[in-house]
């Protein structure tokens, strides 16, 4: 018999949470990952996920973890997986907005908004847009901007040749590549490194390269301190996209409470066990510092 831990097939993972389409009039349908909570009191979490990723690519570590004290809608961005198509540039801030409408169109009317990566800036853009739609807030790996190293002004300047990579006829094998790097035999997503290839390939090179754009241009110094909700932050320590450093300042600006995580910027998969516990810690403490009036944030399960 072969064994599971080398074993490959392209099914999903069998405790991924339904999927449904949401149809939002005058605007578009947008896949979701959605969990109900059996009590009506526990608090939704909107699950907001990284660039080039997809929410379950980011979140799936999370999902079991988080299902047993929380609601939590996870949608999948403009452009990424299953997400929404348009034919207009990736914004940030628009991204920001489908997911408020997403989630009000489901009938949910506060969330604690948690982003990874490229999720930090969308969640800080919906609080600051929808103040009355977020209670609190999660970053994980994130920062208050991306390119005020020359480091980093240089490297988005390879964007271009991002876009040329994922057309290309070898993207298959450089992104089975990938995966088999990041997901180790004994972990327990080895036998789905095949489903997660193909999940990454759902991706619009064309957006990828407009989101990567929208990041350089990103910078939340000036507002952030400004936001006025609970706040707490995965910090990883070993982190060689979003520096540390960098993360320390977005959590001093939030006054975040911090957990860190000595992983790298893709060790949600690679430390499945701390990413998920280190969520569900910092999504609890910024439910136990919501006022007694936010604290009841889902009228609609």
């Amino acid at each position: 018999m072969p064994d599971p831990s080398t074993a490959r097939t392209d099914a999903p993972p069998p405790w991924l949470p339904a999927g449904e389409v949401v149809h939002v009039p005058g605007r578009g349908e947008f896949f979701v990952r959605r969990h109900v909570h059996p009590d009506s009191a526990a608090p939704t979490v909107l699950l907001l996920h990284g660039w080039t990723a997809s929410a379950d690519l980011q979140f799936i570590a999370a999902y079991r973890a988080l299902d047993e004290h929380y609601s939590f809608i996870a949608i999948d961005h403009r452009g990424h997986g299953r997400g929404f198509r348009s034919t207009a540039e990736f914004d940030l801030a628009d991204v920001a907005d489908d997911a408020a409408a997403v989630t009000r169109h489901l009938g949910v009317k506060s969330v604690i908004a948690v982003g990874y990566s490229m999720g930090g800036p969308i969640a800080l853009h919906l609080t600051r847009r929808h103040p009355q739609l977020v209670g609190g807030i999660v970053v994980q790996a994130t920062a208050l901007e991306w390119s005020a190293t020359l480091r980093e002004r240089l490297t988005w300047r390879l964007l271009p040749f991002l876009g040329v990579a994922l057309r290309s006829w070898t993207q298959p094998r450089l992104l089975r590549r990938a995966v088999d790097n990041l997901i180790a035999d004994g972990s327990p997503y080895a036998a789905y490194r095949e489903w997660m290839t193909a999940e990454m390939m759902r991706n619009e090179p064309r957006v990828m390269v407009q989101a990567g754009k929208a990041l350089s241009r990103y910078d939340a110094r000036e507002w952030a301190s400004s936001l006025g909700v609970p706040a707490a932050m995965l910090l990883s320590t070993e982190d060689r996209l979003v520096r540390p450093r960098k993360q320390r300042e977005l959590a001093r600006a939030l006054n975040a409470h911090v957990i860190e995580v000595p992983m790298d910027h893709l060790g949600a998969l690679d430390l499945p066990d701390q990413f998920a516990s280190a969520t569900v810690e910092l999504v609890s403490s910024v439910v136990a510092a919501l006022d007694p009036a936010s604290a009841a944030v889902n009228d609609s399960n």
